[in-house]
């Protein structure tokens, strides 16, 4: 049974009855919002969907993708999640499930069928869904996860984008006003406004927007440049323009996560280095007294390491950095979501078998992704790239020594040539390669293909899920 539609108290999240509920749990990541390194395919989802389409034709592609949005979260998923104690999922989705770029303000009803199924599965087993918009037209933030196909984030420099996005959340909102099991809307994933003053002035409108229509349900607004700032918030917050009912969300990834972090090995300073990192993002709700929700955190894990026992001490050291900050989010009682339910085994709580169909078939193309390091996320050094990058940036960096300082702030010279050269171009050019490996295939390959990712299909990552039990527990306390 639910606690009613929840709304926020103070620093806290209630039911109805004010009593507080602590929302623990994971996302949906590469679901209705597809991203290279969770599903294996090279480049930007759109460029991907566009590729399938050309070799499997509009029926069989039409057919693979909704059997594919079926069998990756299914009645069996929600039982798991909910044995594990878990009690929220996040759902990111593309705009473009629901409008298109050249039919636009036209809604796609055909959208909403696999995000009501989702939703409703979720409430039969007692899970919460946070609504999030983790792509909106042209773009919200210069990286791939905005099914941006450039390092250009339009969404800020064109009111068309932003008045198609308030649009489209009156759409949810009217749909989804009065569902207790929803706890509410994300409306922008991680954005990135090198103004830093229009992202703030776009919530309060869309704030208001959605408000004529639903009263009821809690905003969780990310901060900017990827939800780890939050310069000219402050008239959020505060004053006659503060927005009521309304959470702020960080995301809170560490290096000593990541192949080229440091090793995690537990010491006092590491220790340290991790509560630092929170505090600093967090630091400004709770000087403003409002709900702090840790959107996304989480290592990735290592499925590329040749020699086993070395990739089983790595996935160690991950679970352990993990488990404490999993400690101070309880010190802290805040919500949290990890990153992510479900991939091909990079960062997934459970992931797809690597004798699927769809793990071997994509393998040819998933070793040059590596090889080549064409995913940001969890990339493996490579001798011969970086014989190619290192001696460029530096070449670059001797031009203009100030190029480290261009937005977005945590990028460097080197971070903005991989994401021009290999995330957007050459992942670009590989497109139509990854979906020549499904050529000639019909419709009973192809739902061989999408059922690889069927829970009863995977493999659970049990280290992991073991330590999300245990502080899942601080929810039901």
């Amino acid at each position: 049974m639910s606690s009613g539609i929840l709304r926020t108290q103070g620093t806290e999240v209630v039911g109805q009855d004010g009593k507080p509920v602590i929302l623990r749990g994971a996302a949906l990541g590469g679901w209705m919002n597809m991203e290279n390194f969770i599903t294996g395919y090279p480049g930007h989802e759109s460029e991907h969907r566009a590729a399938m389409k050309k070799v499997l034709g509009q029926e069989n592609y039409e057919f693979f993708f909704d059997k594919w949005l079926e069998y990756f979260f299914t009645d069996a998923d929600a039982v798991f999640f909910a044995s594990l104690g878990l009690n929220a999922l996040r759902l990111p989705f593309n705009y473009r499930h629901f409008e298109d770029d050249m039919n636009p303000r036209v809604l796609k009803e055909e959208g909403f069928k696999h995000l009501d199924r989702v939703i409703d599965l979720c409430a039969k087993h007692g899970i919460y869904t946070i609504l999030d918009m983790h792509t909106v037209p042209g773009g919200q933030s210069q990286d791939w996860h905005s099914d941006n196909h450039s390092s250009w984030a339009s969404f800020w420099d064109y009111k068309d984008h932003q008045d198609r996005t308030v649009w489209l959340w009156e759409i949810i909102a009217a749909r989804y006003k009065g569902n207790p099991w929803v706890a509410g809307y994300n409306p922008i994933n991680e954005p990135c406004d090198p103004e830093h003053v229009r992202l703030p002035a776009f919530y309060q409108r869309l704030e208001k927007a959605i408000r004529i229509i639903d009263p009821d349900h809690i905003l969780w607004l990310d901060g900017n440049t990827f939800a780890m700032e939050f310069v000219g918030f402050e008239p959020l917050v505060s004053g006659p323009t503060k927005l009521p009912n309304t959470a702020y969300s960080i995301h809170d990834y560490n290096s000593m996560g990541f192949p080229s972090g440091d090793a995690y090995l537990g010491t006092d300073e590491q220790k340290s280095r991790l509560e630092k990192s929170f505090r600093r993002k967090a630091e400004w709700m709770a000087k403003y007294d409002v709900p702090c929700w840790n959107g996304e955190f989480g290592p990735v894990y290592s499925i590329h390491e040749k020699d086993p026992e070395a990739a089983k001490q790595i996935n160690e050291q991950r679970y352990n950095m993990l488990a404490e900050q999993l400690n101070i989010y309880d010190k802290h009682a805040i919500p949290w979501s990890i990153w992510l339910y479900k991939d091909i085994g990079l960062q997934g709580m459970i992931y797809t078998d690597p004798e699927s169909k769809w793990n071997r078939t994509i393998a040819p193309s998933l070793k040059v992704k590596v090889d080549a390091q064409l995913d940001a996320w969890g990339s493996y050094p490579s001798a011969s790239m970086e014989s190619v990058i290192a001696p460029l940036v530096a070449e670059l960096e001797k031009v203009n020594p100030d190029a480290n300082d261009e937005y977005p702030t945590p990028w460097n010279v080197e971070r903005h040539v991989r994401r021009a050269v290999l995330q957007t171009f050459l992942s670009r050019t590989l497109s139509d390669k990854f979906a020549q490996q499904f050529s000639g295939m019909g419709k009973e390959e192809l739902e061989e293909c999408a059922k690889s990712f069927h829970f009863d299909q995977c493999k659970k990552r049990d280290g992991l899920n073991e330590i999300l039990r245990d502080h899942a527990k601080l929810s039901h306390a």
